[in-house]
Parts: C-alpha cells; structure tokens; sequence
C-alpha cells in the first residue's frame, strides 16, 4: 500500500485526524436482521410446515395432517484486510516528535489510533453494503438482493419490478409492497419494510412531520410506520429497492462477532528489520434468508 503525505504545519497539532463521513452499518448495528455468531463453516436454517393437522372429532386416533421440512444453508465466507505502512513519511511530517528520537521509532500513536478505527469502519460500511446489495467476488460476498434474484421461488406478485420512487408517489409504492405481503406475515410484530434511503426520505417528505393520509408519523428519525408496518432505512440498499420481511426470517451469520472488531498491529522492526507496520483483520460474514415465500422484494432489477 502507498502512503502520501500532504499537510501545511501552522501551530501545534490538535491530536485528531479527521476523514471524510463513513455510510455506516446500521443493519447490525440497530438489530434490524438475525445475528448468527459462532458460525465456523456452514449452518442449516430449517423451515417446518404443517397443513391439514385439523380434522372433525372421533373415538379414534386417525393421524392427520403434513409436515414438510425444507432447509437453506447459510456459509459466511472469509475475508481479510491486510496492509501495510511505512513509518519513514512520518518523520518528515510535523507529528514526527510522537515517533520518538531513536532511529527505531514506531508508527505515531495518533495515527495509529485513527487508523485502525477507519479500517473497523471501513468494513462496517462494506459489510453493510454487501448485506443486502452484495455480489460474490474480491473481498464481498451475496447480499439479500442477489440471493433473491436468483431464487425461483421468488416470483409473481411479491417480486414487485419497481419504479424510481419520489415523494409524490412513495405511498403508492409502499402500498404495493404493503398490498403483496401474505396474510400470515402481516401483522407480525418483527414485519419490517426494508427501503433504501432515497425511499425513506421521500417518504419523510411526503409525511411532511404529521400524520397524513392515515399514515402514522412519530419522532424517530430511524423508524417510520405504514399502514402499521416498522419502515425502517437500510444504507446497504441500492436507490429504489426495498425488501419486506420480518425480522426473524433474515439471518447474518459469522464466526466470531469481536473478529469485526479486532485489528492487529504488527511492527515489522524486530521480525525483519524493516521500518513496517502491518495492519490485519480476519473475519467472516454472510447472509441468508429462511422462508422466500414470505418476503416481498420492490425494485430489484433496478
């Protein structure tokens, strides 16, 4: 990795660097989705469903009824971060005095610091996105809205094809999700309409800050309501496309939850003589999805 440093000197340093706003991970970080930690390679999610279990009464024991089993599986891929920096710009750069005075200085605690929680926020914002919009290649891996795309079972009226959705025609959008979502889900009080966050700020918009059209409007500013149904804004989620699930029937599965979280910080000094600093994170992540029949998706193909 290259570093380069460009910077004017004028008065002491304020200890703080700062970047630019990171699209952050509010999908986990606000529970909105199962978490399956300790996941080490596959794990099946099993679906049960009974039919025709109720019959008219007799003196009998006549057996009755159908139970299916069907599964998905869900197999978090592996992932890395692995970088590396040299500690000889810095000496030329006004922190310098931070490394120290011998010739075996180290990295610029400040920086150091900034560093790794812009690699955890990095992989955060990555992970949000490929949760829901994520196509299998380097360093990603299938997100909700591919999984469902390539599933026959997605299909008919509750894969809704979708238009740009502005606030002039938002409710009527969200009607149509509302309108798809089967009758044994609505209601449930895990349901959730997942939009993406050009959808929920049109339809702030069209609320207007009260409650209009038998819409139900209140303060949060990271949950609405339709037609009784939790609104909520997903950053992962490409313009236009929405997803209506409940909670318990998106799954995010990982090995360790603290592997998101754990930076190591390797000074290259003592192992080979060199004046590198090796950064390295190690994690896992996928998602999957138990019941397609359940979920109505808007705007996919776009």
């Amino acid at each position: 990795m290259s570093l380069s440093i460009t910077t004017t000197y004028a008065g002491e340093f304020a200890g703080k660097y700062v970047s630019a706003a990171l699209l952050s991970g509010n999908t986990i970080a606000n529970n909105l989705i199962e978490v399956k930690p300790n996941v080490k390679f596959k794990e099946v999610l099993k679906r049960v469903s009974l039919s025709g279990a109720i019959a008219n009464a007799s003196c009998d024991f006549t057996d009755a009824g159908a139970v299916a089993l069907t599964e998905k599986i869900i197999e978090p891929k592996e992932l890395q971060v692995n970088l590396e920096l040299c500690k000889t710009p810095f000496k030329s750069d006004w922190e310098a005095v931070s490394m120290g005075y011998s010739a075996s200085d180290s990295l610029p605690a400040n920086f150091s610091d900034y560093f790794i929680g812009l690699m955890a926020e990095s992989i955060a914002e990555q992970t949000e996105k490929d949760i829901w919009a994520g196509v299998a290649g380097a360093g990603t891996f299938d997100g909700f809205k591919t999984l469902l795309n390539a599933d026959a079972g997605h299909t008919g009226a509750k894969k809704i094809a979708g238009a740009a959705v502005t606030s002039a025609n938002v409710i009527e959008k969200l009607g149509d999700i509302v309108d798809a979502i089967p009758s044994e889900v609505y209601g449930k009080e895990d349901l959730y309409i997942y939009v993406a966050q050009n959808i929920f700020r049109a339809y702030k918009r069209a609320l207007g800050g009260f409650q209009t059209a038998g819409q139900g409007h209140n303060q949060d500013m990271d949950v609405e309501y339709f037609e009784g149904v939790k609104v909520v804004a997903c950053n992962g989620l490409s313009d236009n496309n929405a997803i209506a699930a409940q909670k318990s029937n998106l799954f995010f599965g990982t090995g360790l939850l603290s592997d998101h979280n754990e930076v190591k910080v390797l000074d290259m000094a003592d192992l080979d003589g060199s004046q590198n600093v090796r950064f390295i994170m190690r994690y896992t992540a996928g998602v999957q999805y138990a019941v397609v029949e359940d979920i109505v998706s808007y705007g996919l193909g776009l």
